[in-house]
């Protein structure tokens, strides 16, 4: 099963757009605010309040594009579209037996932009992610990762 190269869960997109609608509404005018503060002091030629201003505006800038960027691109995994409900897809919670390690194991199928391993989000882009992609529940998957071979039971599939 093929990802988009911008596909995500729809709550993936709305945190972004949540982030978005911060960055524009608050952290503008925050750094704006700082900015003008730091102009008052004087001389901005010698004045770490005044780059560090800059460098903060700056960053809420480009994270800004970024967002845009990823918003403007992004395509939300359909539910829909995965005629059976048993399929693993993007969106979809997946619980496994990890047959290397004798440990079981449950992730959340999420796009790039939302992965975090460390809290069960894995990304359908990544190594795992991809082959996990189209199984059902009963499949017993193998493929070679970056330390050797990764062997699951998928056990269960669900929304």
């Amino acid at each position: 099963m093929a990802t988009h190269d911008n596909e995500m869960t729809r709550e993936g997109y709305e945190a972004l757009q949540k982030e978005l609608d911060h960055l524009v509404t608050v952290t503008r005018k925050e750094n704006a605010e700082r900015l003008k503060e730091a102009i008052s002091y004087g001389d901005i030629s010698e004045n770490s309040e005044y780059d560090a201003a800059k460098d903060a505006q700056a960053e809420t800038e480009e994270r800004i594009t970024t967002i845009e960027a990823m918003l403007r691109t992004a395509k939300i995994a359909d539910e829909d579209e995965t005629p059976d409900e048993g399929v693993i897809a993007t969106g979809r919670t997946v619980t496994l037996h990890d047959l290397i390690y004798d440990e079981e194991v449950t992730y959340k199928i999420v796009g790039n932009t939302e992965a975090d391993p460390f809290n069960g989000k894995l990304s359908n882009a990544s190594a795992v992610g991809q082959h996990l992609l189209g199984a059902r529940a009963g499949d017993v998957l193998e493929f070679p990762v970056i330390d050797g071979t990764a062997k699951y039971k998928v056990l269960d599939v669900r929304k």
